[in-house]
């Protein structure tokens, strides 16, 4: 919604409300706690604004959200806190996922380059289901090129974006149940629960590539990290 469209009550009550988030956010000098990262910017413009609030240079976070994800993410804010978000990077966390078939993406993902693919025979949900049930467990999964895997000290999608052709190894991840919550075709959305490690645009790139018609992730929220899910979020007002 642009600016313009506000009332002059609703900009008040806006001004209002980014005064609290700003008088309270600067009575935080440490802590773990969680934030709504909305689609849009990445998780570093995120701590990048908490910098800005709070004038504490010492934050990180807990597992980083795309661009295209959005979200609860778990930030650390002082030195004793951001020494301990190693222990929330490894909790399970849960997603809301939309996957559309009938293509493939570079970065297995709709802001990459999407080739559409020929679908001769469209899946049904039994043998959807069928095949999630695969992906579930103890599995081996390819990341995304463009992911921040690091290569010889460099992340993967620096060296891809610099022409470089990598080819990054399976990785041991574990993901704990896959539910159908709709599917329309070319759009299947699910709710998944994982440990640590699970690249949700993988499962979206590998499960189109196992029905044989193409795929790859198209919208992402993760719901939760733990005990921190969207409830306990922090919203960060857009203008700070």
């Amino acid at each position: 919604m642009g600016a313009g469209r506000f009332s002059k009550g609703s900009e008040d009550q806006a001004e209002n409300q980014g005064l609290i988030f700003y008088t309270a956010m600067r009575e935080i000098k440490h802590g773990i706690f969680s934030i709504f990262k909305p689609t849009g910017p990445t998780s570093h413009d995120m701590i990048d604004k908490l910098r800005k609030i709070t004038g504490e240079k010492r934050i990180g976070h807990a597992g980083t959200l795309d661009p295209l994800a959005s979200g609860v993410l778990v930030v650390g804010v002082g030195r004793e806190a951001t020494k301990k978000l190693m222990l929330e990077v490894k909790k399970e966390k849960e997603y809301i996922a939309l996957i559309k078939f009938g293509g493939v993406s570079d970065t297995d993902d709709r802001q990459g380059q999407i080739k559409n693919t020929e679908e001769n025979n469209l899946p049904g949900i039994g043998q959807i289901k069928n095949i999630l049930e695969d992906f579930t467990g103890h599995i081996k999964q390819i990341p995304p090129v463009y992911c921040s895997v690091k290569i010889k000290g460099r992340p993967a999608h620096r060296r891809v974006r610099q022409g470089e052709n990598i080819q990054l190894k399976a990785r041991e991840v574990y993901i704990k149940e896959i539910s159908i919550i709709e599917y329309q075709w070319p759009f299947l959305k699910i709710k998944a629960v994982t440990g640590p490690g699970v690249y949700i645009r993988s499962l979206a790139r590998d499960l189109g590539e196992r029905l044989g018609v193409g795929g790859y992730l198209y919208e992402l929220e993760r719901v939760r990290v733990g005990e921190f899910d969207l409830q306990s979020c922090v919203n960060i007002p857009e203008r700070s």
